[in-house]
């Protein structure tokens, strides 16, 4: 993989950058749709390709390995060709989703043993395991295993986890050095900044993180429910300590206006399931603020799903039709609000990058974080 930053916000920590992979080019900042078992969710791949248009998705280690299971994608020659994907993938380790489980999961020193959402069968993640999990799945960039935190979390928590990350993250990469490529093409590693919301713990993370000297990182542990201006706290921190040169990526954020904030803070990366999840809920993201298309007031409103028209849905249905979707409960209307969704996301990540360059990115995101936060 190869980083080359191609121009900085001077008001702001914002860059613009470029990402080399074996499977194409990713122009940062940007968004990543997540594609959790192998699909964006309601989203064709033509779909995606054609309106959305993004530079990487994302796929998920944990659900992958439950389904379809790693031997069919080893089969299938990897996730690209299982899912007819011919650009980056990035998968992650897993570890949010065993936080996730709670109830369902026993975190020691040698790994996580789970009990599987699907069919309550067992299971072990180790962070040799995953590491050869995510070969097999063959992503573009794979993520380091490690332990996301609750918010809020106590200190002493916190930091014992955070230590057992970094122990973690040693054995990766020890593991990594003797596991070969599955496929024929390379493999990127990003280690993952820990610490809760916590200065000192965070600091400490991101300068362990960037001893390690990978070829990118990650911050995780952030967007688990804590103020947002706590998370900009943390990023801040965090991105005054990371290597400039390599890329930032933070993992499961968030909103368009923390996308926004985070990009001014020096974050390049980012991925979320909310434009997918919230359209589902008939909730629509645009530049001028979000709609709940269920509502009443758009029962006769027969303008454009969104004027704007980034998407083809965005002009060829209106609003009138796409709530009549909703209300008579048809999958279309969930499909069609994803689209639009997903290709908000990557206009706004778009959008950022060329303000960057222009050089009136902060003046720019100032109009847009007010624009956003109005209910239309």
């Amino acid at each position: 993989m190869k980083f080359e930053l191609k121009g900085k916000d001077l008001q702001s920590k914002a860059r613009a950058g470029e990402i080399t992979t074996d499977h194409g080019k990713i122009e940062t900042p940007i968004f990543m749709p997540v594609g959790t078992v192998g699909t964006v969710k309601g989203v064709h791949q033509t779909e995606l390709k054609e309106q959305i248009n993004p530079d990487i998705i994302l796929g998920n280690t944990y659900h992958l390995y439950l389904r379809p299971k790693i031997p069919i994608l080893k089969k299938a020659g990897g996730l690209h060709k299982f899912m007819n994907w011919d650009r980056p993938i990035l998968t992650d380790s897993g570890g949010y989703q065993v936080y996730s489980l709670s109830g369902r999961r026993k975190i020691k020193e040698e790994g996580v043993k789970f009990k599987s959402h699907i069919d309550g069968s067992y299971h072990f993640f180790s962070p040799e395991n995953v590491m050869e999990v995510q070969r097999d799945i063959g992503a573009d960039i794979i993520m380091a295993f490690d332990e996301c935190t609750p918010y809020p979390c106590d200190y002493k928590y916190a930091k014992r986890s955070m230590h057992m990350t970094h122990r973690w993250l040693k054995r990766c990469i020890t593991h990594l050095e003797k596991t070969p490529y599955t496929y024929d093409y390379s493999q990127t590693f990003f280690p993952i900044v820990q610490g809760s919301t916590y200065k000192d713990l965070r600091k400490e993370s991101a300068e362990f993180i960037a001893s390690v000297g990978a070829e990118a990182n990650a911050i995780g542990g952030l967007s688990v429910g804590e103020p947002a201006e706590e998370m900009y706290e943390m990023t801040d921190v965090v991105c005054s300590i990371l290597p400039e040169d390599k890329p930032r990526y933070l993992m499961g954020v968030g909103t368009p206006i923390n996308i926004l904030e985070n990009i001014a803070l020096g974050v390049d990366m980012f991925d979320c399931v909310m434009p997918t999840r919230n359209a589902r809920n008939g909730m629509l993201f645009t530049a001028y603020g979000s709609i709940n298309i269920k509502n009443k007031k758009w029962e006769d409103d027969f303008s454009p799903i969104d004027e704007m028209g980034i998407t083809e849905v965005d002009t060829y249905y209106s609003k009138a039709y796409l709530r009549h979707l909703f209300i008579a409960k048809e999958l279309l209307g969930k499909q069609i609000a994803s689209i639009h969704n997903l290709g908000f996301y990557l206009w706004l990540v778009r959008q950022a990058r060329k303000h960057i360059l222009a050089g009136d990115f902060t003046e720019w995101k100032n109009k847009m974080v007010q624009q956003m936060n109005n209910r239309l």
